[in-house]
């Protein structure tokens, strides 16, 4: 099994109230970073947001009216990544993630992510240390909209929940195709063609053909509609011609099985999972995966899957195991209620329950059995302690106690099973 570490860098009041300013919160990050190579994480992944989330409340559509503060401070993950490859010394850097709709859209990413190679391999020189480029349309639709990923007229609206899925893709081959190192232009990016397939009911893909006929003055329904590009440019390619590509990985953040199959005839693209998602989702995924993996990726493997889930892990001094399984239960509540709250704006008892059915729990023995019932020996964990906690030290006893107690007493039962 292997562990990576989650890094949200939220800067909203967790459930105790506590809100540091940006520049500590900076400052929290690197600590627990610097902690987690010292620690023998295997990847930090950090969230990327853009824009500000508290502002967008003031806008006529906002995504998360009720969220206090940032959703994140983390809006250039290539920039950010490079200071944390200098202040540590083995642990790789991943997105979770880059939206490739935002900050330029596709060409001006592929190309940050081309420097941001150059200068990873100038810093790490002889070394073997990778860039995780997870990638995505992004959560949260206010981040994308100034950059021209709305609506343009009636049918593009009526069709826009199937549409961004598919706006995604066409910017994820132009994405890809870059940095390939091909020289790309809109003539050969991926065209979009609206049709019943990409809708999830009859009557959401006739509100589309609708709007067609009233746009188009059609006389009969249309059976399918072309949509204009999105990206429309000359040929180009992006400089640096020559990044050393064998230390990116890239990792699309998309649950739809053809997006995944599509982007790996182009690249070797793993894929993120989160850890509410159903086993019976994950193995197929699995399933899928193993057959359609780029062969330049070489075979599949689960590790390739990073899974997201929260750690409420107790080890505190002074607590025997009953009172650090109690404490850790009730810390986990808090959390999450807090987050729902910010998210939703009200208070669902039943969503918190959810969450923390899949999140790890507890005391070490807690978490050691959770670890073995829910994950697979050869899945990648994808731990995040820093959830709605501003406690810099408590965050880092947490990180020290799950890879000193429980990673290596997880690591001794699965040597057992092999022996068995």
């Amino acid at each position: 099994m292997d562990h990576d570490i989650f890094f949200s860098i939220s800067h909203t009041p967790d459930h105790t109230g506590t809100m540091p300013s940006e520049a500590v919160m900076f400052e929290h990050y690197l600590d627990q970073l610097r902690w987690a190579d010292e620690l023998g994480f295997g990847v930090a992944w950090v969230a990327q947001a853009h824009l500000s989330t508290e502002i967008q409340k003031q806008n006529s559509r906002p995504v998360v009216p009720h969220w206090p503060g940032e959703v994140g401070l983390c809006t250039d993950f290539p920039q950010l990544a490079l200071e944390s490859f200098r202040a540590t010394s083995r642990i790789d850097m991943g997105s979770a993630v880059l939206s490739i709709l935002a900050s330029g859209g596709p060409i001006a990413q592929a190309e940050r992510i081309a420097n941001t190679l150059t200068h990873l391999d100038r810093i790490d020189a002889g070394g073997q240390r990778r860039l995780h480029v997870g990638f995505a349309s992004g959560r949260f639709e206010f981040m994308a909209r100034p950059y021209g990923i709305d609506a343009r007229d009636e049918v593009e609206a009526a069709a826009w929940p199937s549409l961004r899925g598919q706006i995604f893709l066409e910017a994820a081959t132009v994405f890809l195709r870059l940095l390939n190192g091909e020289v790309v232009s809109s003539d050969q990016a991926r065209p979009t063609v609206l049709n019943r397939a990409l809708f999830r009911s009859d009557e959401d893909w006739e509100k589309v053909q609708a709007a067609a006929v009233e746009r188009d003055g059609l006389s009969d329904a249309p059976e399918s509609i072309e949509v204009a590009p999105r990206y429309v440019f000359e040929d180009l390619c992006i400089v640096p011609r020559n990044p050393p590509r064998e230390r990116l990985v890239l990792v699309a953040g998309t649950h739809d099985p053809k997006a995944q199959v599509e982007l790996n005839a182009l690249a070797p693209v793993r894929v993120f999972n989160l850890s509410i998602t159903s086993p019976e989702v994950i193995n197929a995924t699995h399933e899928r995966m193993q057959a359609c993996f780029h062969p330049d990726g070489g075979r599949w493997e689960r590790s390739h899957m990073p899974r997201t889930v929260f750690v409420f892990l107790n080890h505190e001094e002074g607590l025997d195991p009953e009172q650090r399984k109690s404490a850790a239960h009730e810390e986990a509540e808090a959390a999450l209620a807090a987050y729902w709250t910010a998210l939703e704006g009200t208070l669902d008892p039943s969503k918190v329950s959810k969450a923390a059915n899949n999140a790890l729990i507890g005391n070490v023995d807690d978490v050691v059995e959770q670890l073995l019932e829910r994950f697979h020996p050869e899945d990648r964990v994808m731990a995040w302690f820093d959830f709605f906690n501003h406690d810099n030290e408590r965050v880092k006893r947490n990180m020290h106690a799950y890879m000193t107690e429980v990673v290596p007493r997880v690591e001794a039962r699965l040597q057992e099973v092999d022996a068995s």
